[in-house]
């Protein structure tokens, strides 16, 4: 049997966005437990020059619906950034998984070969879409959440490879 591009991308944002869910409830108990201001945790860099925990996230959260959409050749819907706590970003989590739900399997399966243009650093750029999934969208899917899971662990959140990979069982 061969593996759709609805299963290849859909149910896989889904699964570590609820996983990523699961690490906020934590990294908030934390910052309760510890008394540490929420909104230092959502601050924190790995490195001046590389974006801040909030927006690691947000960016993870537009690769999923961003390449869902395209994937089911429809215009991503843009998401304020405006989160400021760790609930805004469940929220924002949830509301890219309930606009993930609304794409029919059928609008995204087929699409191997359908044209997927993005703008990168300004200009467009083409890609097929099996291409654009896996080499593309589905790396800097992981790379954003991965770094936002980092900036946690490295500031004493207690959360493990369990918890990243929470569902994946």
């Amino acid at each position: 049997m061969s593996l759709s591009m609805h299963q290849a991308s859909v149910p896989v944002f889904v699964m570590s966005l609820k996983a990523m869910a699961g690490i906020l409830d934590k990294a908030e108990a934390h910052c309760t437990a510890k008394t540490i201001d929420p909104a230092i945790m959502l601050g924190l860099r790995l490195s001046p020059d590389m974006f801040a925990f909030t927006r690691q996230l947000q960016i993870a959260t537009d690769f999923a619906k961003g390449a869902s959409a395209r994937l089911a050749g429809v215009e991503p819907p843009a998401f304020e950034d405006n989160e400021k706590s760790f609930a805004d970003l469940k929220a924002r989590i949830q509301k890219t998984i309930n606009y993930m739900a609304s794409l029919k399997p059928a609008q995204i399966d087929g699409s191997e070969a359908r044209d997927v243009t993005i703008k990168i650093a300004g200009n467009p750029v083409t890609f097929k879409g099996q291409h654009y999934l896996m080499h593309f969208a589905i790396p800097n899917f992981y790379f954003h959440l991965t770094t936002a899971y980092a900036l946690l662990r490295a500031n004493g959140v207690d959360v493990g490879k369990g918890d990243f990979l929470a569902g994946s069982r």
